[in-house]
């Protein structure tokens, strides 16, 4: 019989589609539930279950109505993640538990619990006013608590830009503010599996641009890390503690850290895997796709015998230069013969609206390497990004920025 993996994501995007050809590859099926409207007759032809992110009685309460077999779920972003971890608690499959998974997904509670469990953790607190300014740490950072791809992600280096970056992120509708003292170093991702609260490893990213602020837009990934085994032994075991401490017990991780002299800090764990295209940059032996291994896993199959495939890869995401329409973009031929470069993605659509941040979390597309050396790889994505031109023209009031 074959196995039957649950798929929660926002959107028909790029991951699903490589989730449903790995299902193909290894003999299983896989069934969408999506945010897509209850009302419409299968808009987008996929047969997704209509489900509510932000109503999880409601969602759980009509997939327990169509009587699935489940076998295993699976989650593409933080909100998908969330109500993943409480249909796969309602099947009784593996999957991070549904207090784990809220963790994740809110920056307090999730630091809360690793000061408790005794990890390096920045001064914090939650701030309801620009008048909090008085208690900040300075240099400090003030974030909305349940966003992620660093959105509403503002530095403050005293009192008046503390202020400002309030009322700036209280403008984008966030409520919830989080205020941390600024963390110096480099800054790290890792991306990896979880089984029975144990991580494997599958790559450390470095970030080799540097994030200081005062917004803090990622661009380069790139593996493996160049730095010395010391400090990458200290990002996966603190990323571990971070796992022990958040209680995730089953499936892909995305974690964002900082190294400096006094250690490894964590950033952020995030209860599903690396967002947007960028898993392309990931290419596991024989040619297996990340998502494919995040399948066989979520139905109890072994991967602890994956490793990359290649000595070096990355991808850039290609930042939004400024505010305006999307028309279009000149270079990109030019940009794939850079050598080294696999494939330019441009997924940004005629006449859409982009904001850089940090009101805007969106990319322009990607651009992926892959050599013999990280320093190799890097320098192929400049290089490649260097050639492309984009252009915008002026927006309307009436238009909405993309999210």
């Amino acid at each position: 019989m074959k196995k039957h993996l649950l798929l929660f994501a926002s959107t028909t995007g790029y991951q699903i589609r490589v989730f449903a050809e790995a299902a193909r590859h290894v003999g299983a099926e896989v069934t969408l539930a999506t945010d897509r409207c209850h009302i419409m007759d299968d808009p987008w032809g996929d047969r997704a279950i209509p489900v509510k992110f932000d109503r999880i009685a409601e969602s759980l309460e009509v997939l327990r109505s169509l009587k699935l077999r489940v076998d295993g779920v699976a989650a593409v972003g933080d909100k998908p993640a969330v109500l993943a971890a409480e249909a796969a608690a309602m099947y009784g499959v593996p999957f991070h538990p549904p207090a784990a998974a809220r963790a994740c997904h809110d920056k307090h509670a999730a630091r809360e619990l690793f000061q408790a469990a005794g990890m390096l953790v920045p001064r914090f607190f939650r701030a309801g006013s620009e008048d909090d300014a008085a208690r900040a740490p300075y240099p400090c950072v003030l974030k909305p608590l349940g966003q992620s791809a660093s959105k509403g992600v503002i530095r403050a280096n005293h009192p008046a830009e503390f202020a400002a970056a309030f009322r700036r992120i209280v403008r984008m509708g966030e409520k919830d503010v989080q205020v941390e003292a600024y963390i110096p170093g480099r800054e790290f991702a890792l991306e990896g599996l979880v089984t029975r609260g144990r991580l494997q490893t599958i790559a450390i990213f470095d970030k080799p641009d540097p994030l200081e602020g005062p917004f803090f837009e990622e661009t380069i990934y790139v593996t493996p890390s160049r730095e010395p085994e010391a400090v990458q032994r200290s990002l996966r075991e603190t990323t571990q503690r971070a796992i022990a401490a958040l209680g995730l017990t089953h499936g892909p991780v995305h974690a964002e850290l900082r190294y400096n002299e006094q250690g490894a800090w964590i950033l952020e764990v995030h209860a599903r895997p690396i967002g947007g295209l960028c898993s392309r940059s990931l290419r596991m032996a024989d040619a297996v796709p990340l998502e494919e291994m995040i399948l066989v896993h979520a139905c109890r199959g072994d991967v602890s015998m994956a490793q990359l495939d290649g000595p070096a890869s990355g991808v850039m995401m290609i930042p939004t230069p400024m505010d305006g329409l999307y028309r279009g973009v000149d270079g990109v031929e030019r940009a794939l013969a850079v050598p080294l470069i696999e494939d330019v993605a441009i997924t940004a659509t005629e006449g859409q609206h982009f904001v850089p941040p940090p009101e805007g979390s969106s990319y322009l597309g990607f651009i992926f390497a892959r050599g013999e050396t990280p320093e190799e790889v890097e320098e192929a994505l400049r290089r490649a990004h260097a050639e492309l031109k984009f252009e915008f023209a002026a927006v309307l009031e009436t238009v909405k920025p993309s999210s």
